[in-house]
């Protein structure tokens, strides 16, 4: 007779089981910050331009930093990016720049900084298209991935790859297809909890 699980241990499906009997796709089942995030947001679909615009700037942040970095620098970055109100974000100039640049409570990259400046600019001109939001959903793929295992998720697809060519047209930066694909499975666009995980499906958009 096969030994009962242990909270921890993968399971053949390529999940982990956590100590209250719930299986997560690996990353999500570090306890504290990373699991919280993952059980209440990760894949969920959000509403409105700021949720949108906040997403697609810290997706942008996270590039060659891990992803419990920016979130522990979250609400650091709610702060001095008003929330992510677009507006406001696309008034900063030079001087706010700089001064961004001595916060050691964000990621303190001129160039990302520089970009999500730039990006919200983009989001005000996008919106004579019907907005960011209808935007990002245009790229939603006929199908998501199922995979078994973290090895069988993919970093990119053919629409991140189109998405981030469309938004480098409209002025975008920092927004690369593996950056895209991120962004598309943080907003439930396409489902990458590993099948098994007991929020595979949460985004009501894919049938598991």
């Amino acid at each position: 007779m096969p030994a009962e699980p242990t909270p921890g241990d993968p399971s053949p499906g390529g999940t982990v089981l956590g100590d209250d009997g719930l299986h997560r796709t690996p990353w999500g089942a570090v306890p504290g910050m990373m699991q919280d995030y993952y059980d209440t947001e990760w894949g969920v679909p959000v509403s409105g331009e700021p949720a949108h615009f906040e997403r697609l700037c810290l997706e942008g942040f996270q590039a060659g930093l891990s992803w419990a970095t920016i979130l522990r620098k979250r609400d650091a970055f709610r702060e001095v990016f008003f929330d992510f109100d677009v507006d406001a974000v696309a008034t900063l100039g030079p001087d706010d720049v700089e001064r961004l640049m001595g916060d050691a409570r964000i990621v303190r990259n001129r160039a990302k900084i520089e970009a999500t400046v730039t990006n919200a600019r983009a989001v005000i001109a996008l919106r004579e298209e019907g907005g960011l939001e209808a935007f990002l959903w245009s790229f939603k793929p006929a199908d998501t991935p199922r995979p078994q295992s973290m090895v069988d998720v993919p970093t990119t697809s053919p629409e991140s790859v189109a998405l981030s060519k469309a938004l480098r047209k409209k002025g975008f930066r920092f927004v690369g297809p593996t950056t895209m694909f991120a962004l598309m499975e943080a907003l439930g666009i396409v489902d990458t909890h590993v099948l098994g995980s007991h929020r595979r499906g949460v985004s009501g958009v894919w049938a598991s």
